[in-house]
């Protein structure tokens, strides 16, 4: 529990921390005042003010804010520099500095899945190399050995290990299979019976792929491909959700808590996996066009842009204020589903 805690709170802090300085970031560049930058909500704990703006920590470790001149949110003695307000700015500079909260959490998760596959490596899923033989399968019984490389199927010529995979399951519910692989640059043929594992319902051969460290440069470009990949999922789960066209599990804080603790206890490779990935879903939700949300914000920035018109601010505070309270429906109903998963497994 106390390590599910911890481990939850260090990732609320790198999540919010790098949402809010994006967009602290976007609104220095464009020449913004900035008020207070903000890691946590309720009663300030600590504050000291420096480069102009005030630094605070509060008391409640969830969530945080930047407060910017010209938002309305102007405290005693505070007063907005001439030229400096987020309302007198462009709408593009503007838009610029309501995304930079998420650019920052999907930059985030890029560079940590980077750093994962520089330092930690994937699965090499490209070529059919075992990296690790399972205990009481045939593979440890015929003697196969981790550096490995499988050739041949029953004659049938595999490349990687999806098709080493699904040729396997193929043939061998036949009866015996014959295995080619090669291993210090020698070839072998050995013939192996597969069963059909209780577990899986499948035949396994009992190997594992090897890992793949990539150098630094092509980390990058890899992990660029794999979040372009993640984020269309999850834009993908978000659509199927929203029409109604299949249920997608959502969690709130107790439910990451308890993912957070689980990833820690896994290690460090997998608790920086977990992080990437929360960056990015953090990054991805907060652009959806839902008041109360970046996204809604951009989305009437949007707007704006295109009619030319701006909406009041008066009814822009009223929608902004309907969809925060509709949030936090949201959040309580998500925290007692989590808190009933836990409390009453199985129900």
């Amino acid at each position: 529990m106390g390590l599910s805690v911890l481990a939850f709170l260090l990732v609320i802090a790198i999540c919010v921390v790098s949402h809010e300085f994006g967009h602290l970031l976007a609104a220095r560049m464009s020449g913004v005042q900035v008020h207070e930058f903000s890691f946590g909500m309720g009663p300030v704990l600590f504050s000291s003010r420096k480069d102009g703006m005030v630094w605070s920590i509060r008391t409640v470790p969830i969530g945080g804010f930047v407060r910017l001149a010209g938002m309305g949110e102007e405290q005693d003695e505070e007063k907005v520099l001439p030229g400096r307000s987020f309302q007198e700015r462009s709408p593009w500079e503007r838009l610029m500095i309501l995304a930079g909260g998420s650019v920052s959490n999907i930059a985030l998760a890029i560079l940590f899945t980077a750093i994962l596959l520089w330092g930690h490596g994937v699965l090499d899923l490209g070529s059919t190399r075992i990296g690790e033989i399972m205990e009481g399968y045939p593979a440890e019984k015929i003697g196969l050995l981790p550096g490995d490389t499988i050739k041949e199927i029953s004659g049938i010529r595999v490349e990687n290990w999806g098709l080493l995979s699904s040729t396997i399951r193929e043939i061998a519910p036949e009866g015996p299979i014959m295995l080619t692989f090669e291993r210090n640059g020698v070839v072998h043929v050995l013939e192996v019976n597969i069963p059909l594992d209780p577990g899986q319902k499948v035949p396994l051969l009992g190997i594992r792929p090897s890992m793949t460290k990539y150098p630094f440069p092509r980390a990058v470009a890899g992990s660029l491909g794999y979040i372009w990949d993640f984020s269309i999922e999850i834009v993908k789960g978000i659509w199927i959700w929203a029409t109604g066209r299949g249920q997608v599990d959502i969690t709130g804080p107790v439910g990451i808590a308890s993912m957070a603790g689980e990833a820690a206890r896994d290690g460090f490779w997998t608790f920086l996996a977990f992080l990437s990935m929360i960056n990015l879903h953090l990054g991805i939700l907060n652009l959806l066009p839902f008041p109360a949300l970046d996204g809604g914000r951009i989305l009437l920035v949007t707007g704006e842009i295109v009619t030319g018109k701006k909406l009041p601010p008066r009814l822009e505070n009223l929608v902004h204020m309907a969809g925060f309270i509709l949030l936090i429906l949201l959040l309580i109903f998500v925290t007692w589903k989590d808190l009933a998963r836990l409390l009453f497994p199985g129900r």
